[in-house]
């Protein structure tokens, strides 16, 4: 990697050949990448609707909020638009221990020559900015007050950072780029499932020039992606193994969606279940492990009932079985 990346885009990536959308777009992208930017993943399946508004975001600096159940891939699809285009990305999850000198920067002493001086020590926005960059704050439904009104005063395209303390305003350099996720869509958790998140300031949200709804991939984009990372399914009884892990996980996000489940099995969760079944070779033993064991005891049965109706395999809710892949 270079260490001394472009300050600008230098570069145009054409869409249809870089994303496999069938999209006639070409996007700015840097031709040399740097520390900051992710590492591609090969096989990553790109949603078509979600990918436009990511690479609107970048090509025209619109600022794209995206929304989503946990696990669907809303931080990823960021993260492997900006591998693709080589632009630096830096992720901060907005939890309760953020805060706003986190994201401003505070006066901290150090030594120069001897001396102890105080000198100013930027935050995380302060510094990203300031670069050719796009930050993404995860979980941005979580964040504490006096953190959500920070970020407004960049969600405007021209928007500048005021630093009180300094005396300075900050504009923000051409190639800065700002995304979110979000479990919820601002009007607050009504299924409980995400503890911590809480309505957010219309007057804020309205400042998103794209918010995104990002849902699950269907069954079969899902099996493409699991073989992908788990090759060793490649054989007929590995596929059909596969088929029937990603068929349990709908009927999870089916109940769900009816009310009968608290808990659905996420696109992670599907490849932890599929590694750990490879690792441990028991597919009932590493569902469990993997999901189940974090599930409602009231609600275990069922998933028990999906489990044997997807596998035709009998489901143990105890014990444990030999570890013959160890």
């Amino acid at each position: 990697m270079t260490s001394n990346p472009p300050a600008r885009p230098d570069t145009h990536r054409d869409v249809r050949t870089t994303f496999g959308l069938d999209v006639d777009l070409q996007v700015p992208a840097f031709s040399t990448p740097e520390e900051h930017v992710p590492q591609i993943e090969p096989h990553y399946l790109f949603d078509q609707d979600t990918t436009l508004a990511i690479l609107a975001g970048f090509a025209h600096n619109r600022r794209v909020l995206i929304q989503g159940l946990h696990g669907s891939g809303k931080s990823s699809h960021i993260e492997q638009v900006a591998a693709r285009l080589n632009w630096p990305c830096l992720r901060v999850n907005l939890d309760s221990h953020v805060s706003r000198l986190d994201l401003i920067g505070k006066d901290v002493i150090a030594l120069r020559d001897g001396q102890q001086v105080t000198e100013f020590q930027p935050g995380i926005l302060t510094w990203a900015i300031q670069h050719p960059a796009a930050l993404v704050f995860d979980e941005y439904d979580a964040g504490r007050p006096d953190v959500m009104f920070v970020i407004q005063r960049v969600l405007e395209v021209d928007g500048r950072l005021t630093l009180l303390d300094q005396g300075r305003v900050i504009a923000p350099h051409p190639a800065f780029r700002l995304f979110a996720t979000a479990n919820t869509i601002g009007l607050g958790d009504a299924s409980g499932l995400y503890h911590g998140t809480q309505p957010l300031n219309q007057a804020q949200l309205d400042r998103w020039h794209l918010i995104a709804n990002l849902d699950y991939l269907n069954v079969e984009q899902e099996e493409a992606i699991l073989l992908a990372r788990c090759p060793d399914y490649a054989d007929t009884e590995g596929r059909r193994r596969l088929h029937a892990m990603v068929q349990l996980a709908e009927l999870t996000r089916i109940g769900f969606r009816q009310g009968d489940l608290s808990t659905l099995m996420s696109l992670r969760t599907l490849l932890t279940w599929a590694e750990n079944a490879l690792l441990f070779g028991d597919l009932g033993y590493a569902f469990r492990v993997s999901f189940l064991n974090r599930c409602d005891e009231h609600e275990r049965p069922l998933f028990a009932e999906y489990y044997q109706r997807c596998t035709g395999e009998e489901l143990s809710l105890g014990g444990s079985r030999p570890l013959v892949g160890l």
